[in-house]
């Protein structure tokens, strides 16, 4: 067996409609079918594939069973840097720009409503 790619992110929250909002808004993904399980979520898409799956919960957003989970962040790869950042500028999203030449790579940092913290890299030869 060899791992071959991230399907998907699961996150719980207490703000569904938010979170629902800001990943539309601002990562542009697309709210797509999702089972009838019995509980609140919401699954959204990039094209054919539902990266991140939100599950609506009452109680604080981030907690497992017994332990609180730490998650320092996920990434997506994407292309259209500057469409991003304008994006971003544009809605007031806070971001950190950081550039990682060894790598080729340019990194925005972004926060959703829960703080959940989350990549999305760019070439920067694009």
């Amino acid at each position: 067996m060899q791992i071959t790619q991230l399907n998907h992110v699961n996150l719980r929250t207490t703000q569904l409609d938010a979170m629902i909002s800001w990943y539309q808004d601002v990562l542009g993904l697309v709210l797509g079918p999702r089972p009838d399980f019995p509980f609140p979520g919401a699954w959204l898409y990039a094209g054919d594939t539902a990266f991140v799956h939100l599950v609506g919960i009452e109680g604080e957003a981030g907690t497992g069973s017994e332990v609180e989970l730490k998650l320092e962040h996920f990434a997506f790869s994407a292309n259209g840097a500057k469409e991003f950042e304008n994006r971003l500028q544009e809605q007031g999203v806070e971001f950190r720009k950081s550039e990682i030449a060894a790598v080729n790579l340019v990194a925005f940092n972004v926060w959703d409503p829960d703080g959940n913290h989350i990549h999305v890299d760019f070439r920067i030869d694009e």
